[in-house]
């Protein structure tokens, strides 16, 4: 189960409506979503939460790149709305290596029917720790100061847990009632 809410600052105060991420595909779906809620280019932020596991915050700004903070990477990534937010910069990759590079492709004969178990030597796993490659860090990622601004400091927003996060956070910016409008 999941909870997603808009919240755009308006000139009279925060206003909230739910939204529904069934068709949000791709981060820059859900930044054209939250900028249709403020014709203005107010701030509007698209507060996320999973099943108490992880939430996340977007920023929107105006026209800006959309700014994000996610909880547990980890938890989110087994989300098919956690994987909306965790882009390959947001993890620290290299935006291009998410799609293979046909020519450094390792074909050891495995395609023409070969049986693969010679090759599992070779796997995408670190060879210093052990760990996948493309592992997702459990703990929280993105930009710590993404509420600075509107009172929410990245102490505090570190030290949320999942399951009152987005209560907290509304109310820090005074907008709990509006939120709660909406749950």
């Amino acid at each position: 189960m999941y909870f997603a809410a808009l919240l755009a600052r308006t000139e009279d105060g925060w206003e909230a409506s739910d939204t529904e991420l069934d068709d949000v595909e791709t981060l820059s779906d859900l930044a054209e979503l939250a900028r249709e809620a403020s014709p203005e280019d107010d701030t509007v932020l698209v507060l996320i939460e999973q099943e108490d596991a992880w939430f996340g915050v977007v920023r929107i700004d105006g026209e800006d790149d959309p700014r994000i903070y996610v909880s547990d990477a980890a938890a989110a990534a087994r989300s098919s709305y956690g994987e909306i937010l965790l882009t390959a910069e947001l993890l620290g990759r290299d935006p291009d290596a998410d799609e293979p590079d046909l020519d450094a492709l390792d074909l050891d004969g495995t395609e023409d029917g070969e049986s693969d178990s010679d090759t599992d030597a070779d796997s995408d796993d670190d060879e210093e720790t052990g760990a996948p490659a493309d592992a997702v860090p459990h703990g929280p990622v993105g930009d710590v100061e993404i509420l600075d601004d509107l009172g929410v400091g990245k102490k505090e927003l570190s030290a949320l847990d999942a399951d009152d996060a987005l209560g907290a956070i509304a109310e820090a910016l005074g907008a709990s009632e509006v939120l709660e409008t909406v749950r």
